[in-house]
């Protein structure tokens, strides 16, 4: 057969039409093969609406998955690992785990016609183990598809009993564009000073910035009534814009946090309709971004140093299919003055920066047509892998168990919850015949395929003639097999073996030495295994 990639037509054919998926109701015989694989502690993991490193993630958290929903953790292990780890980057960030961990990703082959992106949008995407993947690979980031509109919100702050001088505002606001672009102000150059009798808002300035100050003027009169206070200094070329409410200030810390590095979004602004979202875009980049169009690669930019900020800034610029690169600058001192530790987000693919253009009514008409290195589905990003490095590591590593759809989400790549995990079932007829058999596969190309191919192997034979099938038949009916997968055709023979073992098991009958021995060493397998995980809550 001839290979398409590292792939035969026949393994890439049952990888997209897999026969016998599924579960088969009361089966007669479960077998389950499978192995694991871990990333570093310090690695963060997109969770409800914010980031946090795995090793100190809960069971109470809810992980962002593949399917571009939150899901909810079953359970998380640690196990004590030696050996090479793979640190891997691309232009959302980086991620460091064990060789064999699977990513969601696109292999690209080695044939010049997959230098252009519209033949390599017509390639597979699929679950590959870390090792195989290269520089220039495509990985698949999910784009957020949680979506609840909300008309207006409730401003829940009691007013202090000191406060006499506060003038009264309606009990609740619209979310509408209005306040969303005040939020957008208010994220990039607000801030809140928060004491007794002195509590307000102020919104810090360029000089020039007159419009902004006049849009602020009107959205604080037309939501809440109350009219700011602007005041000048040109010896800095600046303005300040207060805006003197205690209850609405206290309402602003509560939503969105107060100090740069501390800001974030809410959950009910995250999940509004990606449309709505764009009059936020707007207060954020007209607050704190900027536009250059005329430089030789023309870009858009935003910072900010809260690392929280930028990592929602972009699930709000991928829900635009903006694409966006993600850079850490150090902390440092420029002419005795320092500057903390800042999250830099550059916009500068042609088609992204159209698109930002369009949310901050700029007028944009590009001169040039640049490669299209990233591109966007209704799902995903597809983002080029940027830098591949190997390292020694000795310590724990740490996994998430993740219901529903075994995926979670980095804050650049996306990965299974486990490695290769193989769930076969049985039916067998009075004459101990396999007449029915179907799989759930969590895996690789590879470790799907090879669990199709075993059921056709064999469905209608008898028990027997089963366990005759070697994993040399598994590979040859697929036409062969990488060598890096060879393992995969190991697991889908261990399966056949399991869900034999388990029914002769049940039914008290005799089992065959040979197939004693098998279970015997699988078992020993997941028991070394086991012994190495321990639950994260118990520590």
């Amino acid at each position: 057969m001839k290979p398409t990639g590292p792939y035969t037509k026949k393994v890439l054919e049952l990888f997209q039409k897999p026969h016998n998926y599924g579960k088969i109701k009361n089966p007669d015989g479960i077998g389950k093969v499978g192995n694991v694989v871990c990333v570093l502690p310090n690695q963060n993991i997109h969770i409800n609406n914010d980031l946090k490193e795995i090793d100190k993630i809960s069971t109470e958290n809810k992980v962002l998955s593949h399917n571009g929903q939150y899901n909810s953790i079953s359970r998380i292990v640690k196990r004590n690992y030696e050996g090479k780890i793979l640190i891997i980057k691309n232009k959302l960030g980086i991620i460091r785990l064990t060789p064999d961990h699977l990513v969601l990703a696109i292999k690209i082959p080695k044939r010049n016609k997959f230098l252009y992106t519209k033949n390599r949008k017509k390639l597979i995407p699929a679950w590959y183990h870390t090792e195989q993947l290269e520089e220039g690979d495509i990985i698949l980031y999910p784009i957020l598809r949680e979506e609840k509109n909300l008309e207006d919100i409730e401003i829940n702050i009691p007013k202090p009993k000191w406060d006499f001088k506060s003038k009264e505002i309606p009990s609740k606001i619209p979310v509408n564009s209005e306040f969303l672009r005040l939020v957008g102000y208010f994220l990039s150059e607000g801030n809140i000073q928060d004491k007794p009798c002195r509590t307000f808002i102020t919104f810090t300035l360029n000089i020039k910035e007159k419009d902004i100050v006049e849009d602020i003027k009107k959205i604080s009169e037309s939501l809440f009534g109350l009219n700011i206070v602007a005041r000048e200094r040109k010896d800095t070329k600046t303005v300040f814009v207060y805006l003197y409410s205690a209850k609405i200030a206290r309402f602003f810390k509560q939503l969105f946090g107060n100090g740069a590095e501390h800001k974030k979004l809410p959950d009910f602004i995250i999940n509004l309709p990606a449309e709505k979202q764009k009059s936020l875009i707007y207060g954020l980049w007209r607050g704190d971004g900027y536009i250059n169009l005329n430089r030789d690669g023309p870009r858009a930019g935003y910072a900010t140093i809260s690392y929280n900020l930028a990592q929602q800034i972009k699930i709000l610029l991928l829900r635009q299919k903006i694409a966006p690169s993600i850079y850490t600058e150090k902390e440092k001192t420029v002419n005795g003055v320092k500057h903390k530790k800042a999250y830099r987000i550059h916009v500068g693919q042609r088609d992204s920066l159209l698109r930002l253009c369009s949310i901050l009514n700029i007028e944009y008409k590009p001169r040039s047509y640049p490669a299209e290195k990233a591109w966007f589905d209704n799902n995903y990003v597809y983002i080029p892998i940027t830098g591949i490095k190997k390292k020694e590591y000795r310590g724990n590593v740490y996994n998430l168990e993740v219901k529903n759809s075994r995926s979670f989400a980095s804050e650049a790549f996306c990965l299974h919850n486990c490695g290769d995990v193989m769930w076969l079932y049985i039916k067998v007829d009075g004459k101990e015949v396999i007449k029915d058999i179907k799989f759930e596969t969590f895996g690789c190309v590879a470790a799907i395929s090879t669990s199709s191919i075993i059921t056709d192997l064999a469905k209608g034979k008898t028990i027997k003639k089963a366990l005759e099938i070697t994993k040399d038949k598994v590979i040859n009916s697929l036409g062969g097999l990488p060598k890096i997968k060879i393992h995969c055709s190991v697991l889908a023979v261990d399966a056949l073996a399991e869900a034999i073992f388990d029914y002769l098991s049940k039914n008290k009958k005799p089992i065959p030495e040979e197939l004693k021995q098998r279970h015997q060493r699988i078992k020993k397998e997941k028991e070394i295994i086991e012994k190495r995980f321990t639950r994260l809550n118990k520590i």
